[in-house]
């Protein structure tokens, strides 16, 4: 297998900076919509990268649940990714929709969104997402037989019950000051636009380096 020659020619489309919107927020609900009517497989999938007190980078693959000022997911706060959050604040997402050849990424700081709004999406799942996140200590070991143990348990116990939400799960919020739209070009002359509020009030709009 040769890896090198695993090589593709981007031509689906081009970004300019003098014609995207002048809001991040905007130009991503734009492309968000773009990739929905385009039915791709979970288009809400994002990669969220976090950093432990050791310094060591983790990533995973978690799903966006809504977007106001900020890009919220939920997750158990005792999982890896939780403990990193508890430690710095300073994440990072990124969307890829390769079909489209197109990737966004987004940085920022995260925050924990409040207990009303975190039992409100947790009532809002299915009734097996919620017996879950009381069975799963998230990132600790385990074995199939005892989780599915606990889970027989648990459905025995609620039954017929409302499940509270556990207070070890919840929603974070990544709050950006910087964005970067990317759009695969020919040559690999890829556009890259990006939005950012690092060193000033409001967004600053340019074009970086493919």
């Amino acid at each position: 297998m040769n890896l090198a020659d695993l090589r593709l020619n981007y031509q689906k489309g081009e970004l300019h900076e003098q014609h995207v919107h002048p809001d991040p927020f905007a130009q991503f609900a734009t492309w968000f919509k773009e990739a929905q009517a385009s039915q791709l497989n979970e288009p809400n999938a994002m990669f969220l990268s976090t950093i432990s007190t050791s310094g060591r980078p983790s990533g995973r693959i978690v799903l966006l649940k809504t977007v106001d000022h900020g890009f919220s997911f939920f997750t158990n706060y005792e999982s890896r990714k939780g403990q990193d959050l508890a430690f710095s604040s300073q994440a990072s997402i990124t969307f890829f929709w390769g079909e489209l050849e197109r990737q966004i990424r987004i940085e920022g700081h995260v925050e924990k969104l409040s207990v009303e709004l975190s039992t409100a999406y947790f009532h809002s799942r299915p009734r097996e997402s919620q017996l879950g996140a009381w069975v799963s200590e998230q990132s600790s070991r385990v074995s199939r037989e005892e989780l599915e143990k606990r889970y027989a348990e648990l459905t025995e116990q609620y039954e017929g019950k409302t499940i509270p939400k556990p207070d070890h799960w919840g929603g974070y919020r990544l709050v950006p000051d910087y964005f970067e739209f990317w759009q695969g070009r020919p040559s690999r002359l890829h556009d890259r636009v990006v939005y950012d509020a690092r060193e000033k009030e409001g967004w600053e709009c340019y074009r970086v380096a493919p």
